[in-house]
């Protein structure tokens, strides 16, 4: 007999004998208190059932979306304009960022094929973005970072390391979704952390209130223009449907996993060839 038909046994014989006056127990407060202790010891030792869903869907995000926000394109390794004074030959957290990616981003159309330069193979996402804040300054984590940054405790390793580097983010146009990489800190600011986690929108700034930057990558598969509007929200690994934004890159959570995979493929084979 399971645990469950045992404790639904025993709790209507022993109902029985309280409504005949039969009851060891001196009232019903002492019978419901000892039946409570006896369903908690039964379910304990039921073993849970799993559930293997029918149909695939993405979950839920529990992150808000930041709706119709001014994003505007830069690049690894984009040289300083009057709209984008900072270069990016290096990101906030990384010096040797153009070294890092393996070079020149190219923006141009003609310098691209399925959404990466023509020239290499990025060596990290080339789905990346930036939003205006850094969690890190002069090597250490900023002191609001801990109360602010929803994923912080799950995240940190040491003072100093960015917890939002890496972190992926969906963004919207019209009816298409793209996934990116928060590879840097912008446009303009790197301290909006009202905006980026919070409520607030963003600030005025050169480029009508940029507060969001893409790669040309996320460019070309939402189609945008150098300005537009667009929907963002961060979203855990887990919700991170297939696409190309899966295919390239050492910090790339999708990569990783499947070197990882092949990896433990090929010592397998490589022990079964030595027995």
């Amino acid at each position: 007999m399971s645990a469950k038909k045992f404790l639904l046994t025993f709790v209507l014989a022993l109902s029985g004998l309280i409504a005949r006056g039969q009851s060891p127990y001196e009232s019903t407060a002492d019978f419901a208190k000892y039946a409570m202790q006896l369903r908690s010891q039964a379910l304990s030792k039921v073993e849970p059932q799993v559930f293997v869903p029918t149909t695939s869907h993405m979950a839920s995000s529990r992150f808000p979306w930041k709706t119709d926000i001014v994003t505007t394109v830069f690049w690894v390794g984009e040289l300083p304009t009057a709209n984008n004074p900072v270069p990016n030959h290096k990101s906030s957290w990384d010096p040797d960022w153009t070294r890092s990616y393996g070079g020149f981003d190219d923006p141009d159309s003609s310098g691209r094929r399925d959404y990466i330069p023509v020239r290499f193979i990025p060596r990290q996402n080339p789905f990346y973005c930036a939003l205006p804040y850094n969690d890190v300054t002069h090597g250490q984590t900023k002191p609001e970072a801990p109360l602010v940054i929803p994923w912080f405790r799950k995240a940190f390793q040491q003072l100093g390391h960015s917890v939002c580097k890496d972190r992926w983010v969906a963004i919207r146009k019209g009816n298409r979704t793209c996934y990116a990489q928060w590879e840097d800190c912008g446009p303009f600011r790197t301290d909006h952390y009202q905006y980026v986690f919070q409520n607030e929108r963003p600030k005025m700034n050169l480029n009508h209130g940029a507060g969001l930057d893409v790669s040309p990558a996320v460019r070309d598969y939402l189609g945008l223009a150098a300005t537009s509007l667009t929907d963002w929200q961060f979203v855990e690994v887990r919700e991170v449907p297939p696409g190309p934004w899966r295919n390239y890159g050492d910090n790339n959570h999708f990569v990783i996993a499947r070197r990882q995979t092949d990896e433990r493929l090929a010592e397998k084979t490589f022990a079964k060839t030595k027995k």
